[in-house]
């Protein structure tokens, strides 16, 4: 009987061992096909930026509406020489491409895609404004772009709530917590948040595609141990798409991703955590991101309530250290690391708490 009963055990996690192989395997193949496609489209942007000047403005304001000076004394010589934006259209066709072609499914992929591209859409507007400084060299207006983004935030909501069915979340210690409708409030909640600071954090050379890889990393892995794997899948053929687009991103930069790379990175990722059911740690596994929208917000309260005066030389962040005489390359490295740290405490918690 005991070796009936082991013997049935050995071939349970063999047959385990082989889907779990194989979902790896697929996953793998995946992410070294966004590679390479973004690899290729790479050269057709390329040619298209610099022959047509998709130049990137540099911030002639802050968010309070004063001059940036800090801002364009730190990064002068670099708008000097002709940068160009709106790259982040490589890895989001690279990846929805390849996604609706192969990895499609109504309950796992088709969401992220559709909020990664809609989030996309709204940055390309934002960077083509940007670009055409005739228009407004900072782009859409606040308040459009802010609506903008609550409305493709409000429609994937809807679709998570009504269409797949989500009404609870996951919480630590306490377990699965039913919240009804109060899903969709939450999920614009997260999508808007995340989606800005995004945004807020690729303002150096390479740091918001290197945190990104790290951060979808982490949800591949978690959405493998879930067995979610089209959502798996989805997240490594985006961290190929981003590797290619990190490799030309790194300093000195080739180009930047622009608001149209950030918005439906940031999109994207808060929309998986929201699928994995791991909104709660979203935080901790974008640590960074939050660290960064943090130091604005901070900065700008501060401003407002203490008279003008400043917590930090600039923010967010990442410029504060630059001022205080850090080569980008170092702020960006440090960065990385503690992404890297932010994303194995989050993957710590899933392991003690959600599985």
């Amino acid at each position: 009987m005991n070796d009936f009963i082991t013997s049935g055990l050995n071939s349970f996690g063999a047959v385990v061992s082989e889907q779990f192989f194989s979902d790896i395997t697929r996953g793998t193949f995946f992410a070294v096909f966004g590679f390479f496609l973004a690899m290729t489209i790479t050269p057709v942007y390329t040619w298209f930026a610099y022959r047509r000047e998709w130049w990137k403005r540099a911030r002639g304001v802050a968010v309070t509406g004063e001059k940036a000076k800090i801002f364009q004394k730190l990064h002068a010589k670099k708008h000097q020489r002709h940068i160009p934006t709106m790259a982040g259209i490589i890895f989001v066709f690279s990846t929805a491409l390849i996604t609706v072609l192969f990895n499609l499914e109504r309950s796992q992929t088709w969401l992220p895609v559709a909020a990664m591209v809609g989030a996309g859409f709204v940055g390309l507007m934002d960077d083509i404004i940007n670009i055409n400084s005739k228009i407004n060299q900072d782009g859409l207006r606040a308040r459009t772009k802010a609506t903008l983004i609550f409305l493709v935030s409000l429609i994937g909501g809807l679709w998570f709530f009504s269409k797949l069915g989500v009404s609870s979340i996951m919480v630590p210690l306490l377990g699965t917590v039913q919240i009804g409708w109060l899903i969709v409030p939450l999920f614009v909640f997260v999508v808007i948040s995340t989606a800005n600071a995004v945004n807020i954090t690729d303002g150096l050379d390479g740091l918001s595609g290197g945190l990104s890889v790290v951060a979808f990393s982490t949800y591949a892995i978690i959405a493998f141990l879930q067995g979610q794997t089209g959502i798996a899948v989805f997240c490594m053929t985006l961290v190929g798409a981003l590797l290619s687009y990190t490799w030309f991103n790194i300093y000195p930069a080739r180009f930047f991703m622009g608001d149209s790379g950030s918005f439906a990175l940031g999109t994207a990722l808060a929309v998986v955590s929201m699928l994995t059911d791991t909104v709660l740690l979203l935080p901790i596994i974008g640590g960074v991101f939050v660290m960064e929208v943090g130091s604005s917000l901070l900065q700008i309260l501060s401003k407002k309530f203490r008279g003008g005066k400043k917590i930090f030389k600039i923010a967010p962040i990442h410029h504060h250290f630059e001022a205080l005489g850090w080569p980008e390359t170092r702020v960006t490295m440090r960065f990385w690391l503690l992404g890297v740290m932010c994303s194995m405490l989050g993957l710590l918690v899933y392991m003690v708490e959600y599985l």
